[in-house]
């Protein structure tokens, strides 16, 4: 038997020898892969309105306590004591605007380091913004509106956004990225809730009605109860195996001889 070799053969234009799709002169693949996808720029944008509202009152709030207020029924508490509430508007507001930038995949793909080191900002910010919201629940003199019931789902919802970021951290550490994602997704979620409280307190003030506990404490707990179902649909969407395009189109792969291979003849 003896073994000869075949000609080498001319490359086919636009494509490589091994078969994948060589990258014409005319392309530009740095654009293409750091584009983001139209869906995740529409859903950033989203979340950023979403969190437009309590990040503009947070602002006022804070507007109001430089401005050496009145002290009233209303703004007693804050005035006495303002640190926690500070803390409180600065880190949620940047929990909600870079949170909002590290779920897009997008963003991690292109920019790891930066999403990493992004993440060592945006997680401890959502936890100082949970355990000083817990704080304020406990220790603020709350209005009757906000006592009950109320005072019940708040500090289940900010004892389950503390757990959730800091088993994301765990995750992270660990290098199980999969439940790293998750957990900071629901985590995001709870905090996210003050924007959407706002959309589901819109039928009240629209029936003119004066708020009760009763009602209060509804709207308020379908904020993070909506936030709560949207993460668990988004988590198990994420989770699904996406197929990944084959080489040549999916079909078989090409039994003839590669160019410069030896051919044993009989």
């Amino acid at each position: 038997m003896t073994p000869t070799t075949t000609p080498p053969a001319t490359a086919r234009p636009g494509r490589r020898k091994n078969g994948w799709p060589s990258q014409s002169r005319t392309s530009r693949p740095g654009r293409s892969r750091n584009r983001w996808p139209r869906r995740e720029r529409w859903t950033l944008t989203g979340l950023l309105v979403l969190t437009a509202v309590p990040v503009i009152a947070g602002g006022a709030r804070l507007g109001e306590l430089a401005s050496d207020p009145t002290v009233t029924e209303a703004n007693a508490r804050f005035v006495t004591m303002p640190a926690p509430l500070v803390v409180h508007i600065v880190t949620a507001t940047v929990f909600s605007i870079l949170g909002a930038l590290q779920l897009m995949p997008a963003y991690r793909r292109n920019h790891l380091r930066r999403h990493r080191l992004t993440g060592r900002v945006v997680a401890p910010a959502g936890l100082l913004a949970a355990l000083t919201g817990l704080w304020m629940t406990l220790w603020y003199d709350l209005p009757s509106a906000d006592d009950g019931a109320l005072t019940v789902v708040r500090l289940a919802a900010g004892t389950a956004m503390a757990a959730t970021l800091v088993l994301g951290v765990v995750a992270a550490v660990r290098r199980r990225i999969p439940q790293h994602r998750a957990w900071m997704i629901r985590g995001y979620a709870l905090g996210l809730a003050a924007g959407t409280q706002v959309l589901t307190s819109l039928p009240l003030l629209a029936t003119g009605a004066d708020p009760t506990d009763l009602t209060r404490t509804a709207s308020m707990t379908a904020g993070w109860v909506l936030n709560g179902v949207v993460a668990e649909v988004v988590i198990r969407r994420g989770a699904r195996p996406r197929r990944r395009p084959q080489p040549d189109g999916g079909r078989e792969p090409d039994s003839r001889p590669r160019p410069g291979a030896p051919i044993l003849l009989s």
